[in-house]
């Protein structure tokens, strides 16, 4: 099962931090400021904040700038067709949801339309075996210490490296089969790091169906799908094709948050998502409603920053431009370049997981400083290059292999400083322990 022993999470957050007020009080170093592409907060790597979100936002609903500088005419629109259909109600427009979702398959109901954290219902505190969760690697560390703070116990199955990381039945079988004796799986995660394909997408619901698991499909992604002929894949949608038995049968959960899509609201105050429930029992469907009415509702900004994410700018919208400009730079053939660095193309999401192959020196040298290897890169390239990244290990990976991890939606000129960054200090590094 997963292992969260001697977790050095958030060591390397304080040491770019005193990096970053050293720079401020004009200690000097060989670069100038930090480039940080850790966690995924879009705009402290330097994306700016969509326009066409925030001029809604923020210069309607705060009434603190709303005639300082002219608007375009579909800001207008949208900005007093939300003031006056949700300013009151706090509630967002179940309409745009059902909008957005047509990429995922027949429109529900607004009652199957949830916010709120699964999980909860699906863990049984009091189960002896405990509930399982097969969680896919790499995967955020929060998601595997959510699910561990729950009671239940996370049980991890490889991403196919080779295949871009693609999901693999195969190994969704030997997962479930190391879990026997240790818990009762009843959920499986699913978020890739790149775009799944559609038959990837057909396997993987056969086996929840086979083996009566509930799909937990996080598809955050679905808007950040660009490598060469490809195109978004809903979970959903795909099950509502397949038909009986499994269209009727398979439970799932498909999310969608403004935080992790190409929004970037990571941590800006605009936080807000949803859940979609599929072929949920009735009964088990009100006492979710129940359970989940108790907490408050998403902030006002929140809830209309989600509201626009589902229905942005369209082409010939006078904002559509400016909207567009947003997008992630793809760097896996310069990291590719690199001795000792392999990379798999980049077809969707936010990050790079490029795999490092360190030297034998390299590795007792981390070993001797008390540090897991891709820690102690990292190290280096923050001290060194002014790159802040996450090291493989906390996020999952097979024995014997190292990784980094990067926030590939930068600005193309962050980009460009970061992989001349990178490639200097990494020719120094396999120099200095070859």
């Amino acid at each position: 099962m997963w292992n969260m022993t001697q977790l050095e999470y958030g060591t390397l957050a304080r040491r770019a931090n005193q990096i970053k007020d050293e720079l401020r009080q004009g200690v000097r170093r060989p670069y100038k400021e930090v480039i940080d592409v850790f966690q995924g907060d879009l705009h402290k790597a330097g994306m700016k904040p969509l326009t066409f979100v925030r001029q809604v936002n923020l210069d309607l609903y705060t009434l603190c700038k709303l005639i300082t500088f002219p608007l375009s005419k579909d800001v207008r629109v949208a900005l007093f067709h939300r003031f006056l259909q949700r300013v009151f109600t706090r509630r967002l427009s179940t309409a745009a949801i059902c909008h957005l979702m047509q990429d995922r398959g027949p429109r529900r109901s607004w009652g199957d339309v949830l916010e709120g954290n699964i999980l909860n219902v699906l863990v049984n505190r009091e189960a002896s075996p405990r509930t399982g969760v097969l969680i896919p690697v790499p995967c955020h560390n929060k998601t595997v210490l959510s699910i561990m703070q729950l009671g239940a116990v996370a049980v991890p199955y490889y991403l196919s490296e080779e295949q871009g990381w693609a999901l693999q039945v195969e190994e969704l079988q030997r997962a479930l089969e190391s879990a026997k004796g240790v818990c009762n799986p009843v959920a499986l995660y699913i978020i890739n790091p790149g775009n799944p394909s559609q038959k990837s997408v057909q396997e993987v619901i056969r086996f929840a169906w086979e083996k009566r698991l509930f799909l937990l499909v996080d598809e955050v992604y679905q808007d950040c799908v660009y490598g060469e002929n490809c195109e978004f894949v809903s979970y959903k949608r795909t099950l509502s094709e397949m038909g009986p038995p499994f269209s009727g049968t398979v439970e799932l959960a498909s999310f969608h948050s403004v935080s992790k899509s190409f929004s970037g609201e990571y941590v800006c105050g605009l936080r807000a998502g949803y859940v979609e429930l599929v072929n949920l029992d009735p009964a088990v469907m009100k006492y979710i409603h129940t359970l989940f009415s108790k907490d408050s509702c998403e902030t006002v900004l929140g809830q209309i920053a989600l509201d626009l994410m589902m229905d942005p700018p369209k082409p010939g919208d006078p904002s559509y431009l400016l909207y567009k400009q947003v997008g992630p730079e793809n760097f896996h053939e310069v990291v590719n370049s690199l001795p000792g660095f392999s990379c798999s193309p980049i077809e969707g999401g936010l990050f790079a997981f490029p795999r490092l192959h360190l030297t034998p020196k390299a590795i007792q040298k981390a070993k001797e400083l008390g540090l897991q290897p891709d820690t102690f890169y990292c190290t280096r390239l923050l001290e060194e290059g002014g790159v802040f990244t996450g090291p493989g290990w906390e996020y999952g990976q097979k024995e014997g292999t190292y990784h980094i991890r990067f926030c590939i939606a930068v600005p193309q000129d962050v980009m460009e400083e970061l992989l001349r960054r990178l490639s200097s200090f990494h020719m120094t590094f396999m120099k200095d322990f070859s």
